[in-house]
């Protein structure tokens, strides 16, 4: 089956997005929480709920599991044990997260359990600005222009469909999340048994996560070229290809590209002693400018350990920031480096008034918004997860 095909495929086992029945519009926000709880109760431990970072508060609430996209992959490749002591798998997963999340529980969860997404609608720009298709054909340019394909190890961000994962591990290639990017990209460039794995790598589809990590790793900026997949190869010479350490495909986080050094500016004019720290999907200017830079995890724990009476300025979602502010380090001043707050706005689709349908329906029997991979897809996306899973 051609990538193409399994890209339509994936469409159509998606399904249109169903709307909210009327008896759940204009709820209470008791009402609502009530029933949830009374829903999750009565579905006891056929049910586990994941819920992101990003995820608005009164959706979060209600998760068993909270976590960036590596911690949440882990507990879906668990199949929800260890969530609830003594408790079996989860009949059903209930993801609050984005498309491509849901899909990579699909890929990792056990046969019997059916992965949930509450609304079909929460999808990830990012993950839309690069599809099966496009790689493959930026493979085979790759090759024309005198790249040694062989030797080309791809790596894709985990927010990517699962058709891109699946091209990536036909080829080879590895998943990775902002927690453990540079782990990923450094087992990809490692020695084996005498042998170097890759020369090359192709990092898809945010371009700022693979040019920071990178950059982290001793890659300089003149090793690194950005491949547009929109342009015929790439925008790119042959020997700007060739000549790469890493070919960064050109996309980004609408969200995250939001800050920059000016915000930064501002900060520390307002705060000298505040501290400044970054998610690698910002701008390379943005992460250089700040003190600190890591993935979703790193920033918790870091604002969290931080000294008493602190100040922090955060380069990330504004339902996270708020979190840390209000709930997870209250005793230290956390507030959004971009004045506006940054919203991810699909991630905000996720609301507790689809959480209730999704969770009434499967009490009376019925099955909403269920994401289903197909069986070929989900072989090659799956090699691709397990050898992130695999890499400590």
């Amino acid at each position: 089956m051609d990538i193409q095909l399994l890209n339509q495929v994936e469409k159509q086992s998606i399904g249109e997005r169903q709307p909210l029945p009327e008896r759940y519009l204009r709820l209470s926000d008791d009402e609502m929480d009530a029933r949830i709880a009374d829903a999750k109760r009565a579905l006891g431990d056929r049910l586990v709920i994941l819920g992101h970072h990003y995820q608005r508060d009164e959706v979060i609430k209600f998760a068993d599991y909270i976590g960036d996209s590596l911690k949440l992959s882990r507990a879906a490749a668990a199949h929800g044990s260890g969530l609830r002591p003594g408790s079996k798998p989860a009949e059903f997963i209930v993801f609050c997260g984005v498309h491509f999340m849901a899909e990579s529980a699909d890929i990792l969860r056990a046969p019997h359990q059916k992965v949930i997404l509450p609304d079909l609608a929460a999808g990830c720009s990012m993950a839309d600005m690069a599809d099966g298709d496009q790689l493959e054909i930026a493979w085979r340019e790759l090759g024309e222009m005198g790249v040694d394909v062989d030797r080309l190890i791809p790596v894709t961000y985990i927010n990517s469909s699962a058709a891109i994962k699946a091209t990536v591990g036909r080829h080879d290639g590895v998943v990775c999340t902002s927690s453990n990017a540079a782990k990923v990209m450094t087992w990809a460039l490692s020695r084996e048994s005498g042998e170097v794995r890759g020369d090359q790598l192709l990092m898809l589809p945010d371009q700022h996560l693979g040019r920071n990590t990178g950059y982290k790793l001793g890659i300089p900026l003149d090793r690194m070229a950005l491949w547009d997949p929109n342009e015929h190869w790439g925008a790119l010479t042959p020997d700007q290809a060739k000549s790469a350490k890493l070919l960064l495909w050109k996309g980004h986080c609408s969200v995250h590209t939001r800050f920059n050094v000016a915000q930064i500016d501002a900060f520390r004019k307002k705060h000298p002693d505040g501290k400044v720290i970054a998610h690698p999907e910002c701008t390379f200017e943005v992460v250089q400018a700040a003190d600190l830079s890591g993935s979703t995890e790193f920033i918790i724990e870091t604002v969290k350990n931080s000294p008493k009476g602190s100040t922090w300025a955060v380069a990330t979602e504004i339902h996270l920031v708020n979190r840390l502010a209000h709930q997870v380090a209250p005793d230290r001043t956390v507030v959004t480096l971009d004045p506006f707050g940054c919203l991810c706005s699909t991630m905000f689709r996720v609301s507790p008034n689809h959480l209730l349908w999704i969770l009434e329906g499967l009490l009376e029997g019925h099955v909403y918004n269920q994401i289903v991979v197909p069986d070929e897809t989900k072989q090659w996306a799956k090699l691709a997860l397990d050898r992130m899973l695999e890499i400590h």
